[in-house]
C-alpha cells in the first residue's frame, strides 16, 4: 500500500528595517552563512541605514534566520511579511553591501531620523477616502499598471530615484497639506515619507507593511485595492489572498506580462514582449536568447534553472 504526501509549502519572507548599522560590513558573512546553513535563498541588502530583501525557504529555515536576526537588539522588531508558494522563487543566496537599502539618491534622507506617520492596514481605507488627502503610489509604472488603490496617483516613474523630482515638479507643501503613500512592503513609502517631511510637507502618512500587509489584514469585501500586486520573486504577482497571480514575466525586460500579452506576435518567450520589442538593444536581446537557452536546457534535465528573479530590483519592495 502506498501513500502520497504533499511537500511543505515554501515560505517567502519580505523583510526590512531602517536602523543604524555602523558595522553592516561585518554582518555580511555571518548573515550569509546563516542563510546557507538553513537552506534560505534570496537576496538581502545591508547598508548603514538598515536591512532589506526577500528570501525563501522551509518554515524551519526562515524561523532560524529570523531568530538570528532578532537576536541582535537593533533588529528585534524587524518588519517581515510572509506568503507561500509551491515552487522555489529564488535559486541563489546573496547578501550585498549597499549605500542605501532602497535607492532614493537624496543625501540626508534618513527614516532613522525623520519619518512620517505609520497607518495600520485597518485604518488605511479611512485615510485614503478623505478628499483632502493626496494619495500617491510610490511604486514604478509597471507595478502600478497591474494593480493599485482606488483614487491613487500614479507618478509614472520607472525607478524610485525619479520620485523626488516628480514630487518637486508636481506638488507644493503649501497646497498639499496631507499626503498618504504606499508601496509593496512598506520600505519605499517609509523612505519617501522622510523625504516629503524634509521638503516641508506637514502631514505625511504611509501604509505600515505596505500593500502586502493590507492584503493580509483587510478582508477582500472591504478592500479598496484593485488588481494584483507585483512582487519581487518568481511568482511575479499575488492576488488579494496572497496566492500566486495570473501574470508571467518577460525575462528580457523583467516586466509582468498578461495572457493577452503572450498572444501578441511581439511575444517570444524569454526574448521579447509587447513592452520591449521596440526598445531593447540587440546586445540585451542576444543575452536574453542565451538566458532562455540555458533555461530550456535546465528544464530538459529536470533541474531548476539558476537565473531567478533579477534582484537588481529587490530593493524596491
Amino acid at each position: 500500500m502506498s501513500s502520497t504526501t504533499s511537500s511543505p509549502r515554501i515560505v517567502v519572507a519580505a523583510l526590512y528595517k531602517f536602523v543604524t548599522l555602523n558595522d553592516f560590513e561585518a554582518l555580511r558573512e555571518p548573515l550569509r552563512q546563516t542563510m546557507l546553513d538553513n537552506g534560505v535563498k534570496g537576496t538581502l541588502l545591508l547598508a548603514k541605514e538598515g536591512i532589506n530583501g526577500t528570501v525563501a525557504g522551509t518554515r524551519e529555515g526562515i524561523d532560524a534566520l529570523l531568530a538570528w536576526l532578532t537576536a541582535d537588539p537593533r533588529l528585534g522588531d524587524i518588519d517581515h511579511k510572509e506568503s507561500f508558494c509551491d515552487e522555489p522563487p529564488f535559486y541563489r543566496t546573496k547578501v550585498k553591501l549597499k549605500k542605501e537599502i532602497v535607492t532614493l539618491g537624496v543625501p540626508d534622507v534618513d527614516p532613522n531620523d525623520t519619518v512620517g506617520t505609520y497607518v495600520e492596514p485597518e485604518q488605511w481605507n479611512d485615510i485614503i477616502a478623505d478628499p483632502e488627502v493626496l494619495v500617491i503610489d510610490t511604486r514604478n509604472d509597471y507595478e502600478v499598471e497591474i494593480g493599485s488603490f482606488e483614487g491613487a496617483v500614479d507618478p509614472k516613474t520607472t525607478t524610485f530615484r525619479e520620485f523626488p523630482e516628480y514630487v518637486r515638479e508636481h506638488y507644493d507643501p503649501e497646497k498639499h497639506k496631507k499626503v498618504a503613500m504606499f508601496c509593496t512592503g512598506g520600505i519605499r513609502c517609509e523612505k519617501a515619507s522622510s523625504f516629503m517631511l524634509k521638503e516641508g510637507f506637514d502631514e505625511v502618512y504611509h501604509l505600515k507593511g505596505g500593500v502586502l500587509n493590507y492584503l493580509e489584514k483587510v478582508p477582500e469585501e472591504q478592500s479598496l485595492w484593485r488588481g494584483e500586486c507585483f512582487v519581487f520573486d518568481n511568482r511575479v504577482t499575488v492576488r488579494h489572498d496572497l496566492s500566486e497571480g495570473e501574470f508571467e514575466q518577460c525575462h528580457a525586460c523583467r516586466r509582468p506580462i498578461s495572457a493577452e500579452d503572450m498572444q501578441s506576435s511581439a511575444y517570444e518567450p524569454g526574448i521579447s514582449c509587447p513592452h520591449c520589442i521596440d526598445s531593447l538593444p540587440e546586445k540585451t536581446r542576444a543575452a536574453a536568447r542565451e538566458r532562455q537557452r540555458q533555461i530550456d536546457l535546465a528544464k530538459a534535465r529536470g533541474e531548476p534553472h539558476p537565473l531567478g528573479r533579477d534582484m537588481r530590483k529587490a530593493s524596491s519592495i
